[in-house]
């Protein structure tokens, strides 16, 4: 799926660069797959704000996507491949031989007309789910459980995958796409190729308009504040002449700060952990 770009007819089309969904499905999705999602707006029952920078952005219905693919040893073939807006990655509608329909991630390259399968004695191929296990070391795979039977939680988001690095033991080794290592147990499901739609990370809005229909509400930057925050105060620009000092979010916690406890019990499964590119030099405010 690439991508499209304007003619600069005007400032919100200048620098835009969206996707080509010409490709995909048209039309609406399956209605009995389908189901509504209430908004709250980053508001908790007393109009509070809990999450900042929310808002509404469209309505929108959520499509049920089957994530746990536990309908084994039943062949299906890709009907259609649709734009979720719920997700980064496009979902296809599965049509499976006993006349049941179930939307799945879609895997990039999958075409109309794929057939797909999930179970120990599926063959290598893409859209196919199988066992850890029974997939080759080296190949590449995306829609990972991290526990047996809970459904997939890892590598789900448009043009991720995670390699299958070999295991004993009943775990297998899996490399993450941030460089973590982690184990997992053989008996796992994993679909087999990469999630589609690669080209969303080069995705240029191009307008606030955008955003702001996708729920994302404006964002004041600390340095444009008061003494309130630890970026702002100060003479002219805001922190030139304040605090100073490494990022830090509103409430003074520097920014990047690990919050994983130490002692959690799934840390013993990582092998590796991922590279901390939020790594600070403490430095002097320049008067």
């Amino acid at each position: 799926m690439a991508l499209k770009k304007f003619k600069p007819t005007s400032a919100g089309l200048r620098h835009a660069a969206l996707l080509d969904r010409s490709g995909l499905s048209k039309g609406g999705p399956y209605k009995s797959l389908t189901k509504k999602v209430s908004r709250d707006h980053g508001k908790n029952n007393r109009g509070v704000i809990t999450t900042r920078h929310k808002s509404a952005g469209f309505k929108k219905l959520y499509r049920i996507v089957d994530f746990k693919r536990d309908k084994r040893d039943i062949g299906g073939v890709i009907e259609t491949v649709e734009y979720d807006p719920n997700r980064t990655a496009f979902i296809a509608l599965v049509k499976y031989s006993d006349g049941e329909r179930r939307y799945i991630l879609a895997p990039d390259k999958l075409k109309i007309g794929d057939s797909v399968m999930s179970g120990e004695e599926a063959p290598i191929r893409e859209g196919n789910s199988l066992p850890l296990k029974k997939i080759p070391q080296g190949t590449f795979v995306h829609a990972v459980e991290m526990y047996a039977g809970s459904g997939a939680s890892i590598a789900r988001s448009a043009g991720t995958s995670v390699q299958v690095m070999g295991g004993d033991k009943g775990y297998i080794q899996l490399k993450m796409p941030s460089g973590e290592q982690r184990l997992v147990r053989e008996n796992c499901y994993a679909t087999i190729g990469m999630v589609s739609n690669p080209d969303q990370k080069n995705v240029k809005l191009g307008k606030a308009g955008r955003k702001r229909n996708k729920g994302v509400r404006p964002t004041v930057r600390g340095v444009a504040m008061s003494y309130k925050h630890p970026h702002g105060g100060g003479q002219g620009k805001g922190g030139r002449h304040g605090t100073g000092g490494p990022k830090k979010d509103l409430w003074g916690n520097r920014v990047g700060t690990r919050t994983r406890k130490n002692r959690k019990t799934s840390s013993k499964f990582i092998l590796k952990r991922r590279a901390n590119k939020n790594k600070f030099k403490s430095y002097k405010t320049v008067l």
